[in-house]
């Protein structure tokens, strides 16, 4: 007796006619007309059905909080990270715990089955760090929250941000974070960057700074940060948020600068929908897009996977929990326009994202975790393109959130009754 079946699946990699059958947390058949029982079977009728989808950046101690204790009237980054400033101070544990509590329930209902969350550790009372600790405890049996401590004055401009960072550590937090950038100086922010990896060596730690967001295309952290990886040996633990000022970098630095990111297994993070409207904020017209060159690292060999960055904070006032969405801005920003790149695109939100974590028995083969989400879609571009609603979402093999159907009914003469959006799309090979 299986605890799941889901009948009749279409899973990223085209295969369709699928069924998946699930038992006692695993996945433990992917075939085609599974004889079997079950305690639930879902008729997926050939829709698409894909691994959890993955955020590996977010900021879960700010969500939530827009309009306290005021709006960001300049929409840009450092009026932002002004007004985070006056935010610590007054927020409590308890107000950061719910915040993110909420967050994270409708982080589920949209099919989300992993984040990485940054904590600022620059609050002496480490507020943010009690919070998420206790919230990824919560999470756990159904949301994997990886935290990473978030200089985000920078750990040398911050008077008690390494102590703190440490503390932080010390406390259960698992990733080392950095904003060389934010130092007050390049030689600052380069030497950040070296005592930083230096930490993770000894603690076998994985990295995950914020790098260069920036539209200055002297901001050249990453160089910096891809040559200590090799140092000390991080290959594969490392990642480099928004690289942003590699959009407008000159051209002859950056073929030198790909290879470098590429041998030192350094791993790509944009946030598409953050990056298209903080950066070029300086700019008239033309107007710089800011985000990073993703087709370019593609195809240098990184690891690229799209975050979702903020929702509804100082920041960013929009934002609901949807990887689709920023799938579809990192597309549209990057034109990548082609079968292959869009399909790529959804892999940028699920597969490479899982990867740059390190999550474990992720994906859709026997012996994977049974977590996956049923789309209203028929294959990975229509879900893009639809921003397809979640059917269902299962975790361990048992469906944790369900949501209606997407339709509309037409009063038209000679025309259908009812119009379904999936119905709309191409025929592979189109």
């Amino acid at each position: 007796m299986f605890d799941l079946i889901v009948k009749n699946a279409t899973l990223p990699d085209g295969r369709r006619g699928m069924d998946i059958g699930c038992s006692k947390g695993r996945i433990v058949a992917v075939e085609r007309d599974l004889a079997a029982e079950a305690r639930e079977v879902i008729d997926a009728a050939g829709r698409l059905v894909a691994p959890p989808f993955v955020d590996p950046h977010f900021h879960m101690d700010a969500t939530l909080s827009l309009g306290r204790p005021r709006m960001n009237s300049s929409g840009t980054l450092l009026e932002g990270i002004a007004l985070w400033g006056e935010l610590k101070p007054i927020q409590t544990v308890d107000e950061i715990i719910a915040r993110a509590l909420r967050y994270c329930d409708l982080a589920v209902s949209m099919g989300i089955g992993a984040i990485r969350s940054h904590v600022d550790v620059c609050d002496d009372e480490l507020k943010g760090a009690e919070a998420l600790l206790e919230v990824r405890r919560r999470v756990a049996p159904y949301l994997d929250l990886q935290l990473v401590a978030f200089p985000q004055d920078g750990v040398l401009r911050g008077p008690n941000a390494m102590n703190n960072l440490i503390r932080a550590l010390d406390m259960g937090v698992e990733i080392v974070g950095g904003i060389p950038h934010f130092e007050r100086t390049m030689e600052d922010g380069a030497e950040s960057i070296r005592q930083l990896c230096r930490i993770a060596a000894d603690r076998g730690l994985a990295v995950d700074m914020h790098c260069d967001e920036s539209d200055d295309p002297l901001s050249r952290h990453v160089e910096t940060l891809a040559a200590e990886t090799l140092r000390y040996g991080l290959q594969g633990r490392v990642a480099g948020s928004h690289l942003t000022s590699m959009h407008s970098m000159d051209n002859y630095y950056v073929s030198k600068l790909l290879p470098l990111i590429a041998e030192a297994g350094l791993h790509a993070i944009p946030n598409p929908l953050i990056n298209i409207m903080l950066q070029g904020r300086h700019d008239g017209y033309p107007k710089r897009r800011g985000q990073t060159r993703v087709p370019e690292l593609r195809a240098a060999g990184v690891t690229v996977g799209f975050g979702s960055d903020c929702v509804m904070d100082p920041w960013y006032s929009l934002g609901r929990a949807d990887m689709l969405d920023v799938a579809a801005m990192g597309l549209h920003v990057g034109q990548m326009s082609s079968r292959a790149e869009m399909e790529w695109c959804f892999d940028a939100v699920t597969a490479n994202s899982a990867a740059i974590m390190g999550l474990k028995e992720y994906g859709l083969e026997v012996g994977c975790a049974a977590n996956m989400v049923v789309l209203q879609a028929c294959d990975p571009i229509e879900a893009i393109r639809l921003r397809a609603t979640r059917l269902f979402v299962v975790r361990g093999g048992h469906v944790i959130a369900r949501t209606e159907p997407q339709k509309t009914r037409l009063d038209l003469p000679d025309r259908p009754g009812e119009i379904d959006p999936s119905i709309y799309a191409p025929e592979a090979g189109e």
